[in-house]
């Protein structure tokens, strides 16, 4: 399998920040270096014309361009600020160092892919090439690596050139010739250890060398000008290696991490922390299914409440305990009712003798009471418990936990994995005498508990082809050890240096990366592997998208954060194909596909506290309360795209307005009420700004909240799986709404290229404008020599005056740009349609070409996409198809959730409950469950989807009503919290309008969709 990487917002946004900071920065493409000191002038193409005009003997190679002097420190703090207030982050009051620029991303969203990519726009916008990256450790450098290396073709396909990277070895300086001589896009990879420690390897960097021509290394790489990425600065920025980092002599500095220091963060210009990634959906939902060992029963009866099981019947109860056999005592699990008696279950055991029968099961609280008085809640052990037996239970929760995902899962093509934290390789793995592998004690646990759950499985119907797959691998082949290796391939514990958490061992990292893709496979003949154990130590520097389930199988350590632990598993899964599970594929799903278990050594509680103070304390520079300063000076958009800086008095009116409409309470926190409007879409915005609603709702959230932060879940609150109930599905009025509602359709777009023309005109003309180059120019005249010292300090000129101006022509008139070519590739439109564009445009409009082409190129091809995709939307039409959904997509996937919080019980919907994603469906739900007009309803499953230029669109309801009862018809349904089109983002606008598009060319007219935000205007609309 290969990776499939795609273009995301967020990304390009982190990308476009960096670039904007030096706007008016032209394109130039290198300069010469030479050795003894000389600098040559600038050569635009990459090649010399002229090579006679130094000695070959001094040339080092090419070099970053320097910033241009009319880039004053003003001017580039003026732009910081600027995007400060658009990115929603309180801007600088002074530039902090020169430069340094913070990016804070949170783990699994792909940091290290967004700074490759913002070394290819900075290349594209200003030529440069040279850039090093500085990482903590051998681990997160490997994982550099590999990131470079599989992103490789993606980025040559978008770019159109590829990056020559290397890692920094202090034995093959050659390399340090290479990146020096190149005049192509070069990176280093360098962990701080091998420039700022006392190790004589490290000190090779800056000594002459007889093997480097007398040179210095660190000489040759800061003639460069390097661009320097610092990946986690706050395990990488000590006294020394701070110091040691001017050596590189960069041109800026830009630092990346999810976890800055606060006393480190210089001008931050883009932050995408943990509570933004979740609520982005850019990272995968933490669920935990805690261990609770209960001290307070006064009991030595071993007992484990795994689960409740709820059903149309009463509810089971899953539960473990001891029993004693013909060969000793031993662990079982069983499914019990009420009224199960653990002593005469169990080889009548004396510990299970005082009152042990399950006297109630309740699913509402997921709890079992016993006679005795007794009560546990699911995840609760109780007893004689001793290390092993509690290791014991995670195992098989995690191996529990991942046969629920993979067979959820398993018809959409992903490849579920589960990883194990061990803290040393005997438990997995030891040896004997003769050198022969055998299974450690937790590889024999989890063969066991494998074997045993895997026997017991209940098969649902259509599962044939998951048996198929789990038949044909056994247990001892699904679980694999990721370690470090000596040199007889044994599986050793890795070394560490105190007061280290994570080792440097490169053969272990090799091993885990050269199997990333690998693993993503689901043919079980090709990686049979679902199951990895792997050392403790080995928590830095990789992840796999699919890891679905975390098990640390080792004692609570107070220095292992909870967010470094579930850091291997937060990506969002990926495909056979290797596509990302992201909200343009997966829509609304992207949370019930993605989700990360943790199984925590710990009560969910104890393990939930834990992370969400974490988390406060990573985004605890973000206010906590809603005051009107939270919106004054904030940059928001309309649905035009435009512009507006909020000021004093309009914050005010903001503010005035939540407080009006019950969303901040006296304190300023938050209430109840906005985040039931918001989940309904229906938040009222005051009327200054209620065109940039959208915007303003993003600085609202932009506070922490501790009652909504990141939510984890317990996951095992998911106690209801919807049941599809087959009387429904056989009545005639379902069959009727079902053939008229699944036909299948595709669209066509045939818009008009004149008027994409004209409306692209008028965009440009009205939208487009460019930032300009700026040069600076210092007057000075000689001043009298006075003395010896003045002559030796160079201090014989003064300067008298500055100036700083506009001219592009007097940038860099040698770089040619081709203008029209640039906007047919960025739009794919014709040269002949470009052309009428450009030609139509205001003359002022089109000279900003002149002041900033590249700025020109990018801003006019996205103002032309804008019209083109408003012109494929208004111009798309729908044919039917032959083909149809079939009832399938009602019974699979499972639909689970949690009764009197996401899920109530129904009496006329096609399943047995109802999930609903907010009040507004549930209370939309309510009234048709009880109104007598409607015969059947169904709120339509992930799976029935119509195809749209801007992704799937998955309609909310359909619904049939009982004929003579009102006008006979079928309906299909969008609940929409607010009917006002101007707070409707744009892509669900689109997506509706082609929905309706849709409808029209499979109905015969009996058949309406529509969007409705309360059954009373359903009804309306069904009446009229």
């Amino acid at each position: 399998m290969k990776l499939r990487f795609k273009h995301q917002k967020f990304q390009a946004d982190a990308a476009k920040a960096v670039v904007n900071v030096f706007a008016g920065q032209p394109y130039l493409a290198h300069s010469y270096m030479m050795d003894k000191g000389y600098e040559g002038n600038l050569i635009t193409g990459g090649t010399f014309s002229n090579i006679s005009m130094f000695d070959e003997e001094q040339y080092t190679g090419w070099g970053n361009q320097k910033i241009i002097s009319g880039l004053s420190d003003d001017i580039i703090l003026n732009h910081i600020q600027k995007i400060q207030r658009t990115n929603q982050i309180k801007p600088s009051e002074k530039l902090e160092g020169k430069y340094n620029l913070t990016i804070e991303m949170e783990t699994g969203v792909g940091k290290t892919y967004t700074y490759i990519k913002t070394m290819y726009e900075l290349n594209r916008a200003y030529g440069w090439s040279k850039f090093i990256v500085v990482v903590p450790n051998v681990a997160i450098r490997e994982g550099v690596y590999k990131s470079f290396e599989i992103t490789q073709d993606h980025f040559k396909e978008e770019y159109g050139k590829k990056i020559r990277f290397f890692i920094y070895n202090s034995s093959k300086l050659e390399e340090i010739d290479h990146f020096a001589s190149d005049n192509a896009m070069n990176v280093m990879i360098i962990n701080s250890q091998a420039f700022n420690s006392r190790k004589k390897d490290s000190k090779r960097i800056s000594m002459e060398l007889d093997e480097f021509r007398s040179r210095r290394p660190i000489d040759i790489i800061a003639k460069t000008n390097p661009i320097v990425i610092i990946d986690e600065p706050q395990s990488v920025e000590g006294k020394i290696t701070k110091e040691s980092l001017k050596g590189f002599n960069p041109l800026f500095t830009l630092r990346y991490s999810a976890t800055h220091k606060s006393d480190s963060i210089y001008n931050m210009i883009y932050r995408l922390d943990a509570m933004e990634a979740y609520n982005k959906k850019l990272v995968k939902k933490i669920a935990v299914k805690g261990i609770s060992e209960s001290g307070t029963t006064a009991t030595e009866s071993y007992v484990y409440l795994e689960s409740i099981n709820l059903s149309k019947s009463a509810p089971t109860a899953t539960i473990q305990f001891d029993f004693k056999g013909k060969s000793g005592i031993r662990t079982i699990t069983r499914t019990v009712s009420e009224g199960y008696n653990l002593y005469d279950n169990s080889g009548n055991m004396e510990e299970y003798k005082n009152g042990f029968v399950v006297s109630r099961i309740d699913g509402r609280d997921d709890s079992v009471e016993f006679i005795n008085g007794i009560k546990i809640y699911a995840g609760d052990v109780i007893g004689k418990v001793s290390e092993d037996q509690l290791r014991r239970i995670q195992i098989r929760e995690t191996i529990l936990s991942h046969i629920e995902r993979e067979r959820e899962l398993f018809n959409k093509g992903i490849k579920v994995l589960s990883l194990f934290f061990i803290d040393e390789v005997a438990k997995y793995r030891i040896y004997d005498e003769v050198g022969q592998a055998q299974n450690g004690i937790y590889a024999d646990v989890f063969e066991e508990e494998y074997n045993d759950i895997i026997s017991n499985l209940q098969i649902r119907m259509g599962e044939d082809d998951y048996l198929k797959y789990l038949e044909s691998i056994s247990a001892k082949e699904t679980h694999a050890g990721y370690f470090s290796i000596d040199k007889k391939g044994k599986m050793i514990d890795s070394k560490m240096k105190k007061k280290e958490t994570t080792t440097d061992d490169v053969d272990a990292y090799d091993l885990i990366m050269k199997n990333k893709e690998l693993l993503l496979d689901q043919d079980p003949k090709k990686s049979p592997v679902r199951f990895i154990f792997s050392h403790s130590a080995l928590r830095e520097g990789w992840d796999n998208p699919n890891v679905f389930q975390i098990c640390t199988l080792k004692q609570s350590n107070s220095d292992v954060r909870k967010r470094q632990e579930v850091g291997r598993g937060l990506r969002l899964c990926v495909n056979q194909n290797g596509e990302r599970m992201d909200e343009n594929i997966l829509g609304k799903d992207v949370h019930n596909v993605n989700v990360l278990t943790v199984i925590a050594n710990e009560s969910y509680d104890s393990f939930a506290k834990g992370l969400q103070g974490e988390i406060a304390d990573a985004v605890a520079d973000r206010p906590r309360v809603i005051t009107p300063d939270l919106f004054v000076n904030k940059v928001i958009k309309n649905k035009q795209d435009q512009e507006m800086v909020i000021d004093k008095t309009t914050a005010q009116a903001i503010h005035y307005d939540l407080i009006i409409n019950g969303y901040i309470d006296r304190k300023g926190e938050l209430t109840d009420k906005y985040y039931e409007d918001k989940s309904n879409g229906q938040v009222k915005i005051a009327e200054e700004v209620a065109d940039s609603a959208e915007s303003v709702i993003e600085i609202i959230d932009s506070i922490y909240d501790e009652k909504h932060s990141v939510p984890t879940e317990n996951a095992r609150n998911n106690n209801v799986e919807l049941q599809v109930d087959d009387d429904k599905l056989a009545m005639p009025e379902f069959k009727e709404l079902w053939n008229k509602i699944n036909s299948k359709t595709i669209y066509v777009v045939n818009f008009d290229t004149e008027e994409l023309i004209q409306k692209s005109i008028e965009s440009l003309d009205r939208k487009l404008r460019v930032s300009k180059i700026y040069i600076k120019v210092d007057q000075g005249a000689m001043e009298e020599i006075t003395s010896k010292e003045s002559l030796e300090e160079g201090s014989l000129f003064l300067k008298s005056q500055t100036d700083t101006y506009t001219h592009a022509t007097a940038v860099n008139s040698n770089v040619k740009y081709d203008l029209i070519g640039k906007l047919v590739d960025e739009t794919k439109l014709t040269r002949k349609a470009i052309v009428r564009i450009l030609q139509g445009i205001q003359p002022v409009v089109f000279n900003q070409f002149k002041d900033n082409p590249e700025e020109f190129i990018i801003k006019a091809a996205k103002l032309i996409n804008d019209e083109k995709a408003t012109a494929i939307i208004q111009h798309i039409t729908y044919d039917v198809l032959e083909d149809k959904y079939g009832t399938d997509i009602f019974t699979e996937p499972t639909i689970k959730g949690r009764l009197g919080v996401n899920v109530m019980k129904a009496n006329k919907h096609l399943y047995d409950h109802i999930l609903y994603d907010s009040t507004n469906e549930r209370d939309f739900a309510t009234e048709l469950d009880t109104d007598s007009n409607v015969a059947v309803y169904v709120k339509l499953p992930d799976g029935f989807y119509i195809s749209t230029p801007v992704g799937h669109y998955n309609p909310d309801w359909a619904i049939a009503f009982y004929e003579g009862s009102v006008k006979h018809i079928y309906f299909v349904a969008e609940t929409k919290g607010s009917m006002s089109s101007m707070q409707l983002r744009k892509i669900e606008e689109s997506k509706i309008h082609c929905a309706r598009e849709h409808f029209k060319a499979i109905s015969d007219g009996n058949v309406v969709y529509d969007v409705v935000d309360s059954y009373r205007s359903l009804m309306d609309k069904v009446l009229k």
